[in-house]
């Protein structure tokens, strides 16, 4: 098994959380970071452009991205440079489609040929991925996000359709591929291991990156240890 420090794909830090963002711009593995309104609403936070604006003061030099949320093309446009006005490092986030389910790859096209940095999210389909492609070549840098971990969720294996991803957007010097919404640990090597450019990782699986390479004999002995305790604590008897 490959040391984190090895690794060829690059970690996202995935969350709106300041405090724990500015802990995690602080440490090397950590290449970039990602947000989107719903991990905002769940910090808190209320004023979208204040928080931003905070963020990219703190975090200056290293890939953030933050989303549009109009379902408005024209609204979304706009958004999406003022968005991309705050900063040289901000990727300005576009779903791949609104939700009415119609394509943004006409905004995308647009937006990347003015020199706005892209990153199409919310995608799960090889077909969304050809197309946005199309959209952002020969564009400002940009990345797309494919929810490997949502097509989990499905019952699907996800690594073969990162695969064909992988391969897709080769010919695309300017665009990476964003590995999304992982599910485990695991992920982050089977990215690694199809050469996807991009990984977005939570704090809770951040969390246990100390676990990586662990001896597995010892792993086992402390949850059987954890088990005992717990059973300790909570008094049962039989």
């Amino acid at each position: 098994m490959k040391r984190l420090q090895e690794l060829r794909v690059k970690i996202f830090a995935d969350g709106a959380d300041k405090a724990t963002m500015l802990e995690r711009y602080h440490d090397p593995l950590i290449k970039g970071f990602t947000t989107n309104p719903t991990l905002m609403r769940k910090a808190g936070i209320s004023d979208y452009e204040g928080f931003a604006r905070d963020v990219l003061r703190a975090i200056p030099d290293r890939p953030i991205s933050f989303e549009v949320f109009s379902d408005d093309f024209a609204e979304m446009e706009v958004q999406a440079n003022k968005l991309a006005a705050l900063g040289p490092n901000v990727y300005v986030k576009i779903p791949v489609t609104n939700t009415k389910g119609e394509s943004t790859a006409g905004l995308v096209r647009r937006l990347a040929h003015a020199g706005v940095k892209v990153n199409v999210t919310a995608m799960m389909t090889l077909a969304q991925v050809r197309d946005m492609a199309l959209a952002l070549a020969d564009g400002a840098p940009a990345c797309v996000s494919v929810f490997a971990g949502r097509v989990a969720d499905t019952g699907v294996d996800p690594v073969p359709l990162m695969a064909a991803a992988v391969e897709m957007i080769r010919p695309f010097p300017n665009i990476e591929l964003i590995w999304a919404s992982p599910r485990e640990v695991l992920n982050i090597f089977q990215a690694d291991a199809i050469g996807c450019h991009i990984i977005t990782v939570t704090n809770d699986i951040l969390a246990k990156l100390n676990q990586v390479g662990k001896d597995l004999s010892e792993f086992s002995l402390e949850t059987v240890q954890m088990f005992r305790t717990d059973a300790e604590k909570a008094g049962f008897t039989l």
